[in-house]
């Protein structure tokens, strides 16, 4: 399997960016394959891939993700062709439909209907970044604006019509969308015991395209932290999980708790994030049982772990995407030498 970093988050202001920059160069000295900058309402997802096209050699650079409601899907295929064109075709454009709380709470946009909004999406930048003029009649996008003076326009970048399209997707339709129109997958909440529930629609929107899921990189989020005090890092981890099914979304719209419902912990899944939304975060987090943990998780001893990354590549997962681990850029890299000999080492 290939290795991935992620950086930013939701939180992230950017504070300590000369440490991301020097972990982002040690993963380009390392072979990794792509930074994924992430972005909600911290620090964006663009502007960090500018800096770091000008630093770095080899490395990919992807948006992991953009938000589709925060900008228009023409300025979106002006920005990925502008980051190719200064990259050196390192680029790689990740979308997604974020939430509801994002959405509307921080854009002011409706999140209805958000599939069709994300495929209608995909289809300007699709036009916009292999040079045609951006004309379309949908349901939630026209172009050029009807009765208004506008018209169609193509862009003056040069064209970048292979430029590669990932989608950060959980619900079964989505996924479909992602296998028939996608050159990769952000995958998260994955279990390689239950990986059909989410590679399955995946392979049955790739089938209805004439495609194959192997025609789709399946990237997946990844923790990797090795001890033999095992029950410790369990402890250090069930924090967050139970803010993944309790804090990652509304009481009413959460993706990730309803993709660890499909894989069997429905009832899990359903306790945590009601003492999580009452406001008992600490109860949430010791509802979190020892098992969740060690399937979602690449965690435990040296052994243990080289069985479950034998267990994602049996799934079919393409690479593993690390976030930063550790107080500073060197224990950071430390931690990321480490999982990329025992990645690249595991067979």
């Amino acid at each position: 399997m290939r290795v991935s970093v992620s950086v930013g988050s939701a939180y992230y202001d950017g504070e300590n960016w000369d440490e991301v920059v020097a972990y982002v160069r040690a993963a380009d000295r390392l072979g990794v394959d792509t930074v994924w900058s992430a972005e909600a309402w911290g620090m964006e997802s663009v502007a960090s891939l500018g800096y770091l096209a000008a630093v770095t050699d080899r490395i990919k650079l992807g948006t992991g993700i953009m938000q589709i409601s925060s900008r228009t899907p023409a300025m979106t295929a002006l920005t990925a062709m502008s980051l190719a064109q200064i990259s050196g075709d390192r680029f790689l454009l990740g979308l997604g439909v974020s939430g509801p709380q994002v959405v509307e709470g921080l854009h002011g946009a409706a999140f209805a209907k958000p599939l069709g909004r994300l495929r209608e999406y995909i289809d300007i930048v699709r036009m916009g970044v292999s040079g045609q003029r951006m004309v379309y009649d949908g349901e939630h996008y026209v172009l050029p604006r009807p009765g208004g003076e506008g018209k169609a326009l193509r862009s003056s970048i040069p064209p970048k019509p292979g430029l590669p399209i990932y989608l950060a997707t959980l619900g079964p339709k989505s996924l479909e969308l992602t296998g028939e129109v996608a050159d990769g997958w952000l995958g998260t909440s994955f279990i390689p015991e239950h990986a059909d529930v989410l590679l399955d629609p995946i392979r049955a929107g790739a089938a209805r395209a004439g495609r194959s899921i192997d025609d789709v990189d399946i990237q997946i989020n990844a923790q990797v932290a090795i001890s033999d005090d095992v029950d410790r890092l369990i402890e250090r981890a069930r924090p967050g999980m139970a803010f993944t099914l309790g804090g990652m979304g509304s009481a009413t719209t959460n993706f990730y708790n309803a993709a660890y419902s499909r894989a069997g912990y429905g009832d899990i899944a359903a306790e945590v994030q009601r003492l999580w939304v009452e406001g008992d975060k600490a109860a949430a987090a010791a509802a979190v049982p020892d098992e969740l943990v060690l399937s979602a998780y690449l965690i435990g001893d040296e052994g243990m772990v080289r069985d479950r990354l034998r267990a994602y590549a049996a799934a079919g997962v393409d690479c593993l995407r690390l976030a930063p681990q550790g107080r500073t850029s060197a224990d950071q890299i430390e931690h990321l030498e480490m999982a990329v000999d025992l990645i690249s080492s595991t067979g």
